[in-house]
């Protein structure tokens, strides 16, 4: 093996084979087989998810929606951003377009990108895209039959000190909020 070849394999593991082990409604499960940089062989399994995203929507009073609702693998309720699945091929700002809508009965005159996060890196192929939304205008909800909330609003610098005192533990709600609160805040001192 050249030099260049090798360091085109140095911490990159080259799938050999993929075995499907359970296909759902929201996901998949695999477990592959890899060849590691040094050859030798290791397995992953890896859980196939189409994404999410989740929205900031900032009042003019400076309040960001919230959603308060059961969260089943945890057994309790939490307090999030608006947010939900992608759809395979969904455009990720229709998507954030449809989930506030439908969650809070909102939309929006402007909505900003503020990245992507990656959940749970070592086994999911899950990626959430963030929105900061502003310039709201309500109307009604459209929950899923399935789906059951409330809508609060709360402060933005409230729910940025309720993230840091540990009181929202969602990832893509904590990370939402301070890339939102750290934006406007850059904003505001152009």
């Amino acid at each position: 093996m050249s030099e260049s070849d090798s360091d085109s394999m140095k911490l990159f593991e080259k799938t050999i084979e993929v075995e499907n082990v359970y296909s759902g409604k929201i996901l998949e499960l695999t477990r592959e087989k890899a060849e590691l940089e040094n050859g030798s062989v290791a397995y992953r399994e890896v859980v196939h998810h189409s994404g999410g995203v989740c929205v900031v929507a900032l009042t003019d009073k400076n309040e960001v929606l919230m959603v308060r609702q059961f969260r089943y693998p945890f057994k309790e309720v939490l307090l999030e951003v608006p947010a939900g699945k992608r759809e395979k091929g969904e455009d990720p700002l229709q998507c954030g377009i449809r989930e506030l809508k439908e969650e809070c009965g909102a939309e929006a005159e402007k909505i900003i990108p503020l990245g992507r996060l990656y959940p749970t890196v070592a086994y999911d192929t899950e990626v959430i895209y963030m929105y900061l939304a502003t310039g709201l205008s309500f109307g009604e909800q459209s929950l899923d039959d399935d789906e059951f909330l409330e809508v609060e609003r709360i402060p933005l610098d409230e729910a940025c000190r309720m993230v840091m005192e540990d009181k929202i533990p969602d990832s893509k709600t904590q990370l939402a909020l301070l890339k939102a609160q750290k934006l406007i805040g850059s904003m505001s001192e152009r």
